[in-house]
């Protein structure tokens, strides 16, 4: 069996407080948690309404700085119908909140993009205080975490070691310019413990001229995702994780709903829950078993011109329509 990990990084929007202020925080909501819009609402209830009628789980990785602006009961918002569910909370975090959070800022004065840009000693305090937040809000003390832009380096893991946070999936092979510093090479697509804590890499697919493309909603097509899920489990992958976005399934401006992606990702929904081998989990589901398994072979998709072809197309129609993804 092959553990397909859909996970979905839940987070205000910094960009909407620098360009509006912190009294945002009921719009911000409504666009990039709920996902409302005049055609309905394709955020997390709506997500969790799919993944629950064909009978999938799903981790949301939600970011908790935001309480730092505007208290733990804005996080509580996103958190309670999660748990509520059944679904997975694990933690993510956008340092860029501590420019918007005054004397709430745990690290005094200091700011920057992503986690990486501070000490390991300040990336300890920055990560305790997220999770402090996180499960003052409702959730269960995270066994996973996520930076926010992939934006962790070595010092990241040790800190995540050093505060008890035994996962990272940071580290995105499929995206060659990623802002992601952690010492491993593109080559590295399964669990590894690196700097005492396990690395559970982003699945990825093979690309032309030997490139390669990461598992996320809107860089890979329904047929792609399910391909790669399919090749996972024949090649002996233990783990497969795709991302997603509270917001993907909007428009770039996130005023309207992305028909394409939005049918992609019921597609992509509908299939895995009919795919023989597969499961979908959270990181508290995962046996020790499954971090020691070997690729067992070909661990990615291989190319396939036809599939790049009909995913560039359909890319294309989304691009012109709702904005670039």
């Amino acid at each position: 069996m092959t553990n397909v990990l859909i996970t979905i990084d839940t987070e205000y929007s910094a960009g909407m407080v620098a360009r509006k202020g912190t009294s945002c925080r009921e719009e911000n909501f409504a666009r990039s948690i709920a996902c409302e819009t005049p055609g309905g609402a394709v955020g997390i209830e709506y997500q969790m309404d799919q993944f629950d009628h064909h009978g999938l789980k799903a981790v949301f990785f939600v970011d908790p700085m935001p309480g730092l602006v505007w208290g733990v009961e804005a996080i509580a918002d996103v958190v309670r119908p999660i748990v509520s569910r059944g679904h997975e909370v694990e933690l993510h975090l956008h340092p860029e909140w501590l420019e918007f959070a005054g004397a709430n800022n745990p690290l005094g004065n200091k700011t920057g993009r992503n986690i990486k840009d501070f000490s390991f000693e300040d990336q300890c305090t920055l990560l305790s205080r997220a999770r402090e937040i996180l499960i003052a809000a409702g959730a269960p003390s995270p066994t996973a975490f996520r930076a926010g832009n992939y934006g962790a380096n070595d010092d990241t893991l040790r800190a995540l070691h050093e505060v008890g946070i035994a996962i990272d999936t940071s580290h995105c092979p499929g995206i060659a310019n990623s802002e992601c510093d952690i010492s491993l090479s593109s080559d590295v697509h399964t669990p590894i413990t690196h700097h005492g804590t396990i690395e559970m890499p982003i699945h990825c697919i093979e690309a032309a001229k030997g490139g390669k493309r990461h598992c996320q909603l809107t860089a890979l097509s329904a047929h792609e995702i399910i391909s790669a899920s399919r090749h996972a489990n024949k090649a002996g992958l233990a783990n497969l994780i795709l991302v997603s976005h509270s917001f993907e399934l909007l428009s770039r401006d996130r005023k309207t709903i992305n028909s394409v992606v939005k049918h992609r990702f019921e597609s992509v929904c509908k299939q895995l829950a009919g795919l023989h081998g597969v499961a979908t989990c959270g990181f508290t589901d995962i046996g020790e078993e499954h971090f020691d398994r070997a690729d067992g072979g070909d661990a990615l998709l291989p190319h396939n011109p036809i599939r790049t072809l009909q995913r560039l197309i359909e890319q294309s129609i989304s691009n012109l329509r709702y904005g670039s993804t």
